[in-house]
């Protein structure tokens, strides 16, 4: 299974509200070797998404639950393909806080992202294209 396909084989995993949590976000944490029974589905996990299904394809990955984690990854590129990389800032550029997942395609103003937690659960999401740090090709292992 190609990365894409991988990470479109989890699409709709939604958080559980509450007390309980969804066992597949908590399986990412796990298969990094983070404690998901500690962490919950409400911690924030589109990078612990992105690694896994990094992971799952064979290729490198941060094995980091930061988002920005990931500009130190793969190769730096400014005409991505779809299941690269997209690094975007939160809040602001020099924050420490982030988001990436898997790019799909770009518009004039957007760049649409497979991720996990965006609206709490595993879609495509449009953010504006100013919120790009970076986009980054992963190389395979083996």
């Amino acid at each position: 299974m190609n990365i894409l396909e991988m990470a479109l084989s989890q699409y709709g995993v939604t958080e559980i509200n509450g007390s309980k949590d969804h066992p597949q976000i908590i399986s990412y944490f796990n298969e990094l070797g983070f404690d998901g029974a500690q962490l919950h589905d409400e911690t924030a996990w589109c990078s612990a998404f992105t690694n896994w299904v990094a992971k799952k394809s064979g290729y490198s990955y941060s094995g980091k639950l930061t988002a920005r984690s990931w500009l130190n990854v793969g190769q730096s590129t400014n005409t991505p393909g779809v299941g690269d990389i997209v690094v975007l800032w939160r809040e602001s550029r020099t924050s420490w806080k982030g988001h990436v997942g898997f790019f799909i395609k770009e518009t004039k103003g957007f760049v649409y992202v497979l991720g996990g937690n965006q609206n709490n659960k595993v879609c495509i999401q449009a953010y504006p294209k100013n919120r790009v740090l970076e986009y980054k090709k992963l190389t395979k292992n083996g």
